[in-house]
């Protein structure tokens, strides 16, 4: 086979920033040999895994999460606040979101240069029939991560271009885009493509975490589903679009693979390597860097090597029910005075919520949290606004000592099981309410709703019509909580005035005399543009053909 030679694109084109896969003839690396050798394919195709996203440390330290009503960042330079303000811009965007055109590229490469045919006529290797297994199910692969990349960019921009083949340089200006329908279109038409050509787990089949399986290709695809059946794209409310969520996540749920252990048993929420245990993990990005920024990002103020970060706002923990499962309520008394734990320290709330925040008396790392008026972790620049401080995602072996550091890989989760749960619960009840469980459905809208929250005995939901909705998307905001979630589901529900007001708790006083006021810490700007992101100001002046979205 003749490798194409067509596939280098110059990095002056408007989808490309860095040219990693380009080699260097005068070294004698070619693509002929890039192609024709197993180590070789498996570098391209780690490149194009490269690009999966992480929450972890997107902004500077501050996750997506600190601009919604979830958590507000420490720090008010950090550029998140760019987005809280309304101060971002087609010439001052927020998130390299654009840059998976890149991730796209070296996938379209990959595609239209892969032959089995090459590998099997110059791999000499002693694992040949393993190799041959292996690399066969890499374009399946490279295609899944190619849609994973295209939802990304639709679910910020909407209306994008779909570049399913690689571009010379006098062509790619001149791209038109395709709807946000079409992207989801094609996004579907591949997942339907290449579900059952990836093994289901490669634990089974290649002794790995972290790849491309049937289970993260169906969960790919009921996840673009939800978004095209949400209001925002979706004003008509169609009923077909959330038949067909429903359908998308009744089929993750059909294999039988996943499931939900509790809450406070499930390595999900150890982090690090324990992660890879969890039953109910699809597929997540790995890293296997042993680091420290993460802790000492978001670890309370007064902590050895600390610098404060993404603090839990009010506005969540009132999410969180109380432990019988009813709503938290500012004027019960009862609530307030015993709102983390009892008096005999016994938790009240819903568990997750301990999973989630560090709260006033909470313990990390065998030292008492202190965000009471006076207290040690607070009153101080980068301490907590709001009174609570970040547990998830935190790895209590992680040492920011500097005589003895210690850091630990930072996995992150993009598809779980409870997330398929919740999106089939959310389209089964638009589709046919709470309680109607069609023909070969697994489940009813409350049925799987009650599923997640059996993982936390909480109380089955037992509210009906527009209360049960609210549920639903209550239980998806504290069970997905900095998971990168709540900053697009209040997109796609077009409810972006959830963000303005955000709330903190001041506490005088201590242990049984504490006292609990709800205060007003920020204010954060929104404007109905804000549903999709600018176009940056460059690629327009690049392709006259791109639009700008409404507002920008």
């Amino acid at each position: 086979m003749k490798i194409k030679k067509y596939i280098a694109i110059v990095c002056a084109s408007f989808l490309v920033v860095g040219c990693s896969l380009d080699f260097d003839e005068t070294n004698g690396d070619t693509k002929e040999i890039a192609y024709s050798y197993y180590d070789n394919l498996a570098k391209l195709v780690t490149y194009v895994y490269s690009f999966l996203p992480t929450d972890l440390d997107r902004n500077s330290g501050a996750m997506m999460e600190s601009a919604t009503d979830n958590a507000m960042y420490s720090w008010n330079q950090n550029t998140i606040y760019n987005i809280c303000n309304n101060v971002w811009s087609p010439i001052m965007t927020i998130d390299s979101g654009w840059d998976y055109f890149n991730a796209i590229r070296s996938a379209n490469s990959f595609l239209e240069n892969f032959d089995i045919e090459v590998l099997k006529e110059f791999e000499f290797n002693d694992d040949y029939d393993v190799i041959m297994d292996k690399a066969k199910i890499f374009p399946y692969e490279i295609r899944f991560l190619r849609a994973f990349y295209f939802f990304e960019l639709a679910k910020r921009y909407g209306n994008i271009p779909m570049l399913i083949r690689t571009y010379d340089p006098e062509e790619i200006n001149l791209v038109k885009p395709s709807s946000f329908e079409e992207v989801i279109d094609f996004i579907v038409q591949e997942c339907d493509q290449i579900a059952n050509q990836l093994p289901a787990d490669h634990r089974d089949y290649r002794g790995e975490t972290g790849r491309a399986t049937k289970g993260a290709v169906l969960a790919l695809k009921s996840r673009a589903l939800l978004y095209a059946a949400s209001p925002l794209h979706n004003a008509s409310g169609d009923k077909g679009k959330w038949e067909k969520a429903a359908s998308a996540a009744a089929a993750v749920i059909a294999m039988g693979k996943y499931t939900l252990p509790k809450v406070g048993n499930d390595p999900l929420y150890k982090g690090g390597n324990d992660m890879f245990s969890s039953p109910q993990l699809i597929f997540e990005r790995r890293d296997g860097l042993q680091t420290s920024t993460f802790e000492a990002r978001n670890e309370p103020m007064g902590y050895e090597g600390s610098l404060g970060g993404n603090t839990p706002t009010q506005n969540l923990v009132d999410a969180f029910e109380m432990k019988d499962g009813t709503s938290f309520d500012w004027n019960n008394a009862e609530h307030v005075q015993n709102m983390y734990v009892d008096v005999t320290g016994n938790p009240t709330r819903d568990p997750r919520l301990y999973l989630n925040v560090l709260y006033n008396g909470a313990t990390w790392l065998k030292q008492k949290v202190e965000t009471n008026v006076g207290g040690l972790h607070t009153g101080m620049d980068g301490a907590t606004k709001t009174g609570y401080y970040l547990r998830k995602h935190m790895n209590e072996l992680v040492s920011l000592d500097p005589v003895k550091p210690l850091g630990k890989e930072h996995h992150y989760p993009l598809f779980r099981y409870a997330e398929v749960l919740l999106n089939y619960a959310e389209a089964m009840y638009h589709w046919m309410g709470a309680d109607v469980k069609p023909a070969e459905y697994p489940y009813t809208a409350r049925e799987a709703l009650n599923l997640v929250r059996d993982c936390a005995d909480m109380k089955h939901i037992t509210e009906t019509g527009e209360a049960f909705l609210e549920k639903v998307r209550n239980e998806r905001r504290i069970e997905l909580a900095f998971e990168d979630h709540r900053f697009w589901d209040i997109r796609r529900w077009k409810m972006g005035e959830v963000v303005k007001n955000i709330y903190g708790v001041q506490i005088t006083g201590t242990g049984s005399n504490s006292t609990y006021k709800r205060v007003l810490v920020s204010q954060n700007q929104w404007d109905d543009k804000m549903y999709l992101f600018p176009i940056p100001q460059n690629e327009l002046y690049m392709n006259i053909n791109l639009e700008q979205n409404p507002g920008w």
